[in-house]
């Protein structure tokens, strides 16, 4: 019996998981997440054993290890989740770890950003392959409530071919030399910190739009920048990097333009607006309008935001963040025998490419094609 995500008892299924890492990103994003989700935490693994311990106590595992072979093979696993820091060259750990899972019979959830490269990605996602396993990775912004709302709207019927978007997001882009540099395996916290960050505006591009054909840039005198990437079918997606804006406001921002005279707005990954032009009454068109009031609910502005008055889950940053979500999906995946809905190692790969093609430099335009990484 547990208790489920009503707060009931229930003999609902759920999966036997074990976890590497214990830091705080995974206490408080991740870890809490598995009292409402169907997932049953067996052990938890850190290279500090007891730091691993005192999580398995406040989370509710059985055992705690110090070394995730170990408890790979002693506990009887349906999934393993990781959440671990760069390694000494500056990698994420993913790719090895998820490996490791996989071969002991495991499927496997990852943080972002899921690889330094796409060859990595291309191996682990043949391991998963042969392994019969699925690895869903992290990528939150796909997961966030406002972002899939914005998804639904855009497909509409009466909002028409998107014709372009702008995605607003706060981050640094380093030069091209430092990034081709970190490709070839040289160490760079600036290139570090462009992977980990680019993965959350490129996975919701991603997710709204799928994967670009081509990608042109250029940077600010302050490393802030452009990017436009282009789609087969004519839409232009402009991804503005705004680096040196205020952090303590509303970080991002998402408009999604239609051919019918609508449009669809996020706002702080929390307001969501559609925006449509109503019908003018006849006889008062531009010029001639003595009042804006005028078009049916219908065929006005809508909008939506969560309240913070009422102890709601929607209202609790697990949820509105997207994190609730992204367990929930692997969880029932694996649970219904069924591939994911989304975050999935395809969609990684798609995101690391992005990450790749900055180290090509500016003003020009870049083929998205698979390549490998940077000479």
């Amino acid at each position: 019996m547990r208790i489920n995500f009503h707060g009931r008892l229930s003999d609902e299924p759920q999966i036997r998981a074990g976890f590497i890492g214990c830091g705080s990103h995974a206490f408080r994003n991740v870890y809490p997440v598995f009292q409402f989700a169907p997932v049953n935490l067996v052990a938890t693994c850190d290279l500090d054993l007891p730091r691993a311990q005192a999580f398995a106590q406040q989370f509710g595992a059985e055992r705690a290890y110090a070394n995730h072979r170990e408890m790979l093979e002693k506990e009887q696993l349906d999934a393993l989740f990781i959440v671990t820091p760069y390694d000494a060259a500056g990698r994420p750990m993913y790719p090895k770890l998820a490996a490791d899972g996989l071969a002991a019979g495991c499927h496997v959830w990852i943080e972002k950003p899921p690889a330094g490269c796409c060859e990595d990605l291309e191996r682990l996602r043949e391991a998963a392959k042969a392994a019969d396993r699925q690895v869903l990775c992290g990528l939150k912004k796909m997961f966030m409530p406002a972002n899939e709302h914005l998804k639904d709207l855009i497909a509409r019927p009466d909002f028409g071919k998107v014709s372009q978007a702008l995605v607003q997001y706060p981050q640094h882009i380093p030069e091209a030399g430092v990034l081709r540099a970190y490709l070839r395996g040289e160490r760079s916290g600036e290139a570090i910190s462009f992977l980990d960050h680019l993965c959350h505006p490129a996975s919701l591009i991603v997710f709204l739009f799928g994967m670009p054909e081509s990608l042109w840039y250029d940077r600010a005198r302050n490393g802030g920048g452009v990017a436009h990437l282009r789609y087969p079918g004519g839409e232009l997606v402009t991804l503005a990097l705004t680096h040196g804006q205020a952090y303590d406001g509303g970080l991002e921002r998402t408009t999604v333009i239609g051919e019918r005279g609508h449009h669809a707005v996020v706002e702080n990954n929390l307001r969501v607006r559609y925006h449509r032009s109503p019908p003018a009454p006849e006889g008062q068109g531009y010029g001639a309008r003595p009042s804006v009031f005028h078009g049916s609910p219908e065929d006005a502005t809508a909008s939506w935001e969560p309240e913070f008055s009422l102890g709601q889950l929607y209202n609790k940053g697990l949820f509105l963040l997207g994190y609730y979500n992204e367990v929930n999906e692997f969880a029932r995946a694996i649970l219904d025998r069924r591939p994911l809905a989304k975050g999935t190692l395809e969609q990684a790969w798609q995101i690391t490419r992005l990450f790749e093609a900055f180290a090509e430099g500016p003003r020009k335009e870049i083929a998205l094609a698979p390549c490998a990484a940077q000479a």
